[in-house]
């Protein structure tokens, strides 16, 4: 007991400082953002634009998907460019042409050598040199340069048109004829483009690097690897050794623990399912329509990387542009996932407490119909902003917000919010009495209702930033969600979740576990916290970003260092007694876990973390690859294995199909397996080599992205994705046979009594 109250202290402890230490790096994020200037003039005084043309053209990107088309500073969709990196290098080439004309020479490329070496020098000075007058908060540019920003801007100008000349490269970038029928917001979103370039070539004051630590690669323009980046990526992987050998050796001191003494029946079987708890059938159901929804979305997606505009030659850009279905496919993910979560909380809280709270079976209910408003409100919302039938402070409140996890307008996130609130009291006051209750599950119960507060409190950062906040910040809170509330403390609540079913089906002792999950979650939480600040290394950050970002978020692969035993122990659990056969499959999804959250977040997430890699490769399909594997994975497995203890637990009388859910957890595992390493990771290895080689730029651009081997590996995720959609189909029919299938009168040999409700011990 004096240990784990230690353990308890370390927790806190780790807790405090972390999050002291990440609010002391957002300050600094704040104050060492990447200006927005008042004005961008020429030297002779000429207006190029204005600081509300800048934030207008971020609105308008906004309203046009943002992140899910294209990205920016490394950070969204992968079809269209990154429209930074895109500017910056038109801008470099046009403006060595204009240099080169002028010298007598048809273009750059027909110069000689040494006048080619010397342009490049010129132009290396022109572009980094910061020409930002902090008194006047204008930007001022030589009127080549002004020449050169006109010419691109005319080129995006045309391309959000639907001028017919560069109709090809809408379609290989997935963009819709007729985009922006505005001439000025067309010249606005080029405003907002040149800024993002502008800060990605721009050194600091004082500093031989740019606001972005010289990403993205870029050699024309002298943007190459800082030297802070292979520091720290070095110290990562000393700060990895050390964490792995620390743990293992932890470990071994503390030697294995006792075996708890099996039941000689399911302890489950003495409780009799609440009103309340019955009532979260609907959420599951919608788990698994959600999900179904995802995967039709994902195939479309995945499609239009081939055809930018149709679907086996239907047109259908016209009403689910890939923006949106890139939109839709990745909300859907967190809202399937989250629900099977929210649902499975619901659900054990009065089953651990043997107490149900007056009206909660209404409160489940009212929750139920709130989520479903906020996923078809949101996704209307998102639809009427792609289809330019918002204004931008509409748009702000109702449509899309641009920004990829986050996508929902702040209305329908404040409306998210208050669910979470809801779900919090239901959860929290059915928890309560067993909080209170001394036992030797109460730490375990303590850990749920811990993780219960911060997964209601934590979305909250998705209201901090308003229409015109610093991007920088906008990033920061931005993966505040995705990091801190998705990937730390769903995964806190679903361990403890997991370590209270093993407790209370006798298969582990509840003291034993209690103590491993508090020190599990210490050492996650190590890294986890301060691990989000390596997404943030080129948002505009400094130094110190890519030092905390680097060294802990080497911390986070530590824990997974074990999985391997945890699914051993998991697997050797279906064999502890026969009964425990009940949940064979369930608790196999958990093993399921254990390997993607080793191979997906452990070896394809620390393959791209270290700075100097993420350097090249951030935008690239590795990204994705690690995304598929941790998301669906770690999270989506884990949702489903929790929803299927609850329904096993739910549905005694009802006949349960082993002989659905083996092909089901098979195909999503194989189908998974398939999609990353036949499709994903080799497209990501054949973009990585072209952004070593040449630059960002061009591992995004038309050449790469629709050259013969892309294309190739596009149409490889079909086995894969067919697999995995069996799977999916298979699951959903065994819900559907559970829910509507016959009943039975026996479960596993036993037959079925009639209990009064107790809590789990």
């Amino acid at each position: 007991m004096a240990n784990n109250k230690k353990l308890w202290s370390w927790l806190a402890g780790i807790f405090l400082v972390s999050f002291g230490i990440l609010g002391l790096l957002g300050r600094e994020i704040y104050v060492q953002a990447p200006p927005v200037p008042e004005r961008v003039v020429t030297t002779s005084g000429q207006e190029l634009f204005t600081k509300a043309d800048i934030q207008t053209g971020r609105e308008v990107w906004q309203t046009l998907g943002g992140m899910q088309l294209g990205s920016v500073w490394g950070h969204g969709g992968y079809v269209a460019p990154d429209w930074g990196a895109d500017w910056l290098h038109r801008e470099s080439t046009t403006l060595l042409d204009i240099w080169a004309k002028r010298d007598g020479a048809k273009n750059f490329a027909a110069l000689s050598l040494e006048r080619q070496a010397a342009l490049k020098a010129r132009l290396q000075s022109e572009l980094r040199t910061n020409k930002y007058d902090a008194k006047t908060g204008a930007i001022t540019v030589s009127p080549d340069r002004a020449a050169a920003i006109d010419i691109v801007g005319d080129h995006y100008a045309q391309l959000f048109s639907s001028d017919p000349k560069l109709s090809g490269l809408r379609e290989q970038y997935a963009i819709p004829e007729k985009t922006l029928s505005d001439p000025k917001q067309r010249e606005q979103l080029g405003a907002f483009f040149f800024w993002t370039s502008w800060t990605s070539v721009t050194q600091r004051p004082g500093q031989a690097i740019s606001y972005t630590n010289n990403w993205p690669h870029d050699p024309l323009v002298g943007n190459q690897p800082a030297a802070s980046l292979g520091i720290w990526s070095i110290a990562s992987v000393l700060f990895l050794i050390i964490g792995v050998g620390w743990l293992t050796w932890y470990q071994a001191r503390k030697g294995e623990d006792e075996h708890a003494v099996v039941p000689a029946s399911d302890p489950f079987l003495r409780v009799n399912p609440t009103p309340s708890m019955k009532a979260t059938t609907k959420y599951f159901i919608t788990v698994v329509g959600l999900f179904l929804a995802q995967i039709v979305l994902g195939a479309v997606t995945a499609h239009y990387a081939v055809e930018g505009q149709q679907f086996y030659g239907y047109n259908i850009s016209e009403i689910i542009p890939y923006a949106l279905t890139r939109t839709w496919h990745t909300q859907l993910g967190i809202f399937w996932i989250a629900t099977a979560w929210l649902a499975t909380g619901l659900y054990f809280a009065p089953m651990l407490s043997g107490h149900e709270p007056k009206y909660q079976k209404l409160g489940v209910n009212i929750l139920w119909g709130a989520l479903l408003v906020v996923v078809i409100g949101s996704f209307a919302g998102e639809w009427f902003a792609v289809q330019q039938k918002l204004g931008h402070l509409q748009n702000f409140w109702f449509g899309h917000m641009g920004y990829e996890y986050v996508d929902l307008g702040r209305f329908w996130a404040i409306l998210l919010f208050a669910g979470l609130m809801i779900w919090l009291t239901l959860v929290g006051r059915a928890l309560w009495p067993a909080l209170k209750k001394p036992g030797e599950t109460r730490g375990l119960i303590g850990m749920v209702f811990v993780s219960t507060i911060s997964i209601g409190l934590f979305y909250g950062a998705a209201l901090t930033w308003g229409r015109h906040s610093p991007l920088s910040m906008i990033e920061y809170f931005r993966w505040w969600v995705v990091h801190l509330w998705v990937e730390g403390f769903f995964e806190v609540f679903a361990t403890a979740i997991i370590a209270l079913i093993f407790a209370g089906l006798g298969l582990v002792r509840a003291r034993a576990a209690n103590t491993a999950v508090v020190f599990s979650t210490a050492v996650f939480l190590t890294g986890g916290i301060l691990g989000t600040l390596h997404h943030l290394y080129f948002s505009g950050t400094t130094t110190p970003v890519i030092a905390w970002g680097a060294m802990f978020s080497a911390l986070e692969v530590v824990p997974l260092a074990l999985l391997g035993v945890e699914a051993l122990h998991n697997y050797r659990a279906t064999k502890a007694a026969p009964w425990v056969q009940t949940y064979k499959w369930p608790i196999l999804f958990f093993v399921g876990v254990s390997f993607w959250n080793l191979v997906g977040a452990g070896v394809l997430g620390f393959a791209i973390n270290p700075p100097i890699s993420l350097y090249y490769v951030q935008g690239l399909n590795l990204t994705p690859s690690h995304g598929h594997a941790a998301l669906f994975g770690v999270y989506g497995l884990l949702g489903i294995g929790l929803m299927l203890f609850c329904l096993r637990t739910s549905y005694r009388t009802t006949a349960w199909s082993d002989a659905m859910l083996k092909p089901a957890f098979w195909a999503l595992n194989i189908g998974l397996g398939a999609m990353v390493f036949l499709s994903l990771v080799p497209q990501g290895i054949y973009q990585a080599y072209h952004s070593v080689t040449t630059g960002f730029w061009y591992a995004r651009s038309p050449e790469v992205i629709h050259s013969p081997v892309m294309e190739t590996l596009v149409w490889m995720r079909v086995p894969g994705d067919t697999v995995f959609s069996v799977g999916a189909i298979i699951l959903a029919l065994f819900m559907a046979k559970l829910l509507i299938g016959p009943r039975v009168k026996q479960a596993i040999g036993q037959v079925e009594p009639e209990p009064a409700m107790v809590p789990a011990e």
